[in-house]
């Protein structure tokens, strides 16, 4: 188990960006729906303080998702995210393209996803991380499984551990 925690601690030090999805990471999964067919989900403060701090450390963040609401993206844009795609069916060129924008090599990204649309992805990165309720497909490849489930602060816990192996960590 010790070279377990080396290893993962070498690929904590080796990132340099964050893509993250959205349902089921950054939200419970839940999608509450109104009368008029609007769709709404909840979001973690914590989550989203997280983001803050990796994108104030210099680290550029990503979201991909297959989803397509609004609101979500109003919300991630004004985080300072500056990089999302949403309606994205296929992640792999978008992937691709993230990485061309910015020079990274798949080994310097954290992805963390927690369903059959990301498997592809989490084959490839440096760092592939999952919150604690992804489905057992994603929970069994990954390098990292967060002891927090989707919206509940799982996206802050791997940021804050990549910070902290980089010594970027204040308080």
């Amino acid at each position: 188990q010790t070279v377990e925690l080396v290893h993962l601690f070498d690929k904590l030090q080796a990132v340099r960006a964050f893509i993250l999805d959205v349902d089921g990471v950054l939200t419970d999964n839940t999608v509450h729906v109104t009368e008029s067919g609007e769709q709404l989900r909840t979001m973690n403060i914590r989550d989203g303080l997280g983001i803050k701090i990796a994108i104030k450390n210099g680290f550029p963040v990503c979201i991909i998702t297959g989803g397509r609401s609004q609101g979500v993206i109003k919300r991630l844009a004004g985080l300072g995210i500056e990089h999302i795609y949403s309606g994205v069916e296929d992640k792999w060129p978008v992937f691709l393209q993230f990485l061309q924008l910015h020079g990274l090599k798949a080994q310097e990204i954290c992805y963390m996803g927690d369903d059959l649309p990301d498997i592809q992805i989490l084959h490839k990165v440096g760092l592939s991380t999952c919150p604690a309720d992804a489905v057992s497909e994603i929970r069994l490849i990954v390098d990292y499984i967060s002891p927090l489930p989707g919206g509940s602060g799982c996206v802050r816990d791997i940021v804050e551990k990549v910070l902290k192996a980089q010594s970027k960590y204040q308080v």
